[in-house]
This record gives C-alpha cells, structure tokens and sequence, in this order.
C-alpha cells in the first residue's frame, strides 16, 4: 500500500528517477534476507525440551485440552481471563477502524451522533468480554455460563453494534472514486445492493435463522463439535454474532438495507420469534437428560450438571427477554418518529398546493353524494 500510494507516484511525477525504485528494491532485499536469515536459524535449532514435571492429565485436560478453571463464583467471571487472539483482534479493528471514520467526518465538519460512538465502542468491549472473559472461560466446561456467552453473543452484542450505524459512517466517510475503478465505498454500495445480502437480510430469512438454526444446533452434533474443537467454536460464536445482527438488523437498523417490514409487521416477527425462543428454553428445562453428557460428565465436576442445564436453559430465556423488550421499544419509536415525518411532508405539501389533494378527495366525496341522490 504504502509504495503504491508514495513510490509510484514519485516514479511517475517529474522529478522522479530511480531513487524511487532502488529504495523499493533495498527493502525488499532487507526483508528477503531477514526471512533467509530467520529460517536458518530454526533450522540448526534443536526443539525446546519440555521441563515441566510429569503429571497425569486430569479428565477436563484429556477431554478439552485445557485446565479445569476453579469452582465457579461472580468474582471470577470478571477475574479469570482466556485470550482469544482471533476475537481481539477481530474487535480491535471493528472499534480502531469505527473511531477512524468518526474522525475523518469530524475533522471535514460532518456531525456525528456520540450516543452512536459510544454504543458501537460498548459493544466491540463486551464483544471482548464475551470471548476472552470468564464468560469464555467457563462456557467451554459450563453449560450454564455457556449459555449466557450464546445469548450475550446473539442477543447484547448485536442492539450495540446496530445502533453504531456502521454502514452508514462508512458510506458518508470513505471517499468515492471517479476514475471508474472500485475502492472501499464503491465495494461496499455494491454489496448492499448484492442479491446475497437481499437474502440473508429479508427480515422473514433472518428471523427463521436466528430460530431455527438455534435446534438445529443444540440437538445435533455441532454443539459437540463446538465444544471439542477450537474450529468449531469460533464458527459457533461467528454464527451467533453474525445471525443476532441480521436479525436485530432487520428490526431496528439504521443503516440502508435491502428490505424492511412495515412497523406492524417487525413487531410481530419479533414477538412470534421471542415466543419460539421461550419454547426452546421451556423444552430445554424439561429435558430429562443431559446435551452431550458424555463431555460434560467426563469433565470432573462433581455437581448436578442436570440442574445446570436446567439454569443455563432458565438463563437464556431471562437474558433473551431484555433485549427484545429494548428492541420493542426502539420499533415503536421508530414507528412514531416516521408517522411524525410523514405528516410533515403532507403538511408541506399541502402547504406549497393549497391542500390540493384534500380539495380533490373531498370533491370526489361530494361527487358520491350526487349519484346517491339520483
């Protein structure tokens, strides 16, 4: 980027020579020759001994690979600490690159909401908090916790990062190209308007996403393989995070999409999909055994995991419940602020044609009332 941006247009200025070139060329030998450099240095380098004593793995280090985390208190849902390079890194870019484009708008002198700011950087820290927090610490051997890290993920995170309007303070502050070739902006107008994302954000696809893909994962192997395996689980938290925004996306987003119900409807997509969540949480407390017993009872607790089954499934439904009341209550303001818009624009333009249209309904009722009498 940085020789396409600076070298070659020096290359290409009048003043350039080969100065340009032969400094590209110096770094790329440096480079080369430190990699050479590094790579024949581990190779002549025999393998690290391990000298740690020998002890027998315990069952949780047999079954997940990792040590069983001390009994499970509030202090230490805030205290025990995993990092998860992929989601720090993952949030450190959602928040750099967000605050990035805030102060691009701000230093043009484009305004920006603050309460959007701050709930965009809420959300990317409690993303942090969710996958590399006590939460993402005891989810891998709790199912409980576990199933506060699902909801947190699919159902927190998502309101928090809708109402940052991401898409929007890209589109107002990546600049747009001229030349006919595609940059960032032009990338992203052409998803938005993408049959892809057409689908996935149609509020009726996203709705039966968020559900259905709920069963489909908890009584099939994929919760196992969510557990068991470093792979699955960072796609399990990907889906989750991923199926929450479209579909709070679809009810409350401020960004430019495809699609959108008309109010009416999106609240009653949202309670019918609320209910079918409740009955997932019902039917998963009145389960008479255990979602793969054979991993959790291997671990070595020593406790009715039964009862933390039951918990978890009681946790997810009060956690789920929340949200969908804010998200209630965004959907009727909403509502109310486009009526208040829309009776603005009628009395505008009322207002330029002499209530013109008011005039012709009220000929026409008169008209009515003719033909009645005849």
């Amino acid at each position: 980027w940085w020789h396409r941006r600076h070298t070659l247009a020096q290359l290409r200025g009048p003043g350039g020579g080969a100065s340009p070139f032969w400094r590209l060329v110096l770094i790329e030998l440096v480079a080369m020759s430190a990699a050479f450099g590094v790579a024949a240095a581990l190779a002549s380098s025999p393998p690290p001994l391990d000298q740690s004593p020998t002890a027998d793995p315990t069952p949780a280090e047999i079954v997940t690979g990792l040590v069983l985390p001390p009994p499970l208190t509030t202090a230490r849902l805030f205290s025990e600490v995993t990092y998860d390079v992929l989601w720090l890194a993952i949030a450190a870019a959602l928040l750099v690159g967000y605050l990035r484009q805030v102060w691009v708008l701000r230093r043009r002198g484009d305004a920006w909401s603050v309460g959007r700011t701050l709930s965009w950087a809420v959300g990317c820290l409690l993303l942090v908090y969710v996958t590399c927090g006590g939460v993402a610490v005891y989810g891998r051997v709790l199912f409980s916790v576990h199933m506060v890290e699902h909801m947190t993920l699919s159902m927190v995170v998502p309101p928090l990062l809708v109402m940052g309007a991401p898409i929007t303070v890209l589109l107002r502050a990546l600049p747009a190209r001229h030349d006919g070739s595609r940059g960032p902006r032009e990338w992203l107008r052409l998803l938005l308007a993408s049959r892809f994302l057409a689908i996935v954000s149609n509020p009726i696809v996203a709705a039966a996403n968020f559900t259905f893909s709920l069963v489909i994962f908890y009584y099939s192997d994929l919760f196992g393989l969510a557990l068991r395996t470093h792979v699955g689980h960072e796609l399990m938290m990907l889906h989750f995070l991923g199926a929450g925004y479209l579909f709070v996306f679809s009810m409350v987003g401020l960004d430019p999409g495809p699609h959108r119900l008309p109010y009416p409807f999106r609240l009653l997509l949202l309670f019918v999909t609320m209910a079918f969540h409740a009955f997932f949480s019902v039917s998963l407390m009145s389960r008479s055994g255990l979602l793969e017993a054979t991993y959790f009872s291997s671990l070595g607790w020593g406790f009715d995991l039964l009862a933390d089954q039951r918990d978890g499934a009681s946790l997810a439904w009060a956690i789920g419940e929340i949200p969908t009341v804010v998200i209630a209550l965004a959907v009727g303001v909403q509502w109310s602020r486009d009526d208040t818009r829309r009776a603005r624009r009628e009395d505008r333009a009322a207002t330029r044609d002499d209530d013109a249209e008011l005039a012709a309904y009220n000929r026409m009722l008169a008209g009515l009332r003719q033909r009645d009498r005849r």
